[in-house]
């Protein structure tokens, strides 16, 4: 069965904002869909991920065994934040989208659905 990756993106500006309250509100809301995603199967993965503050960018100059250079803070510049994801086992894209609808980050952010590439095993 195909693997979706669930990126969950909030506005910039609201990263690290709200209450205790707003934020146990938030948990309760995702804790909700992972138990209702977990019990029918579709979640097979996941992780929240740290303030962009946390985030370092790589690159290497030159191509493989290049300088690598680091850079604090995400690659792009942009109004909202990768805060999380799921990766999640549907049987089509559709099914994918019904999931991710469900993830309280399509609310407050927005969530890219991707397909995850399945490499051939050896």
């Amino acid at each position: 069965m195909p693997k979706y990756a669930a990126l969950i993106y909030s506005p910039a500006e609201t990263e690290g904002t709200g209450s205790p309250e707003d934020w146990a509100r938030v948990m309760a809301e995702y804790n909700e869909f992972g138990e209702a995603a977990g019990a029918a199967g579709v979640i097979v993965g996941g992780e929240a991920l740290h303030d962009t503050n946390t985030a370092t960018t790589i690159t290497v100059k030159g191509g493989k065994g290049g300088d690598v250079l680091t850079t604090d803070g995400p690659f792009a510049e942009t109004k909202e934040v990768l805060g999380g994801f799921y990766l999640l086992e549907c049987a089509d894209l559709d099914d994918a989208i019904k999931w991710a609808s469900q993830i309280p980050g399509a609310w407050r952010g927005r969530v890219e659905v991707r397909p995850c590439l399945e490499f051939p095993e050896e």
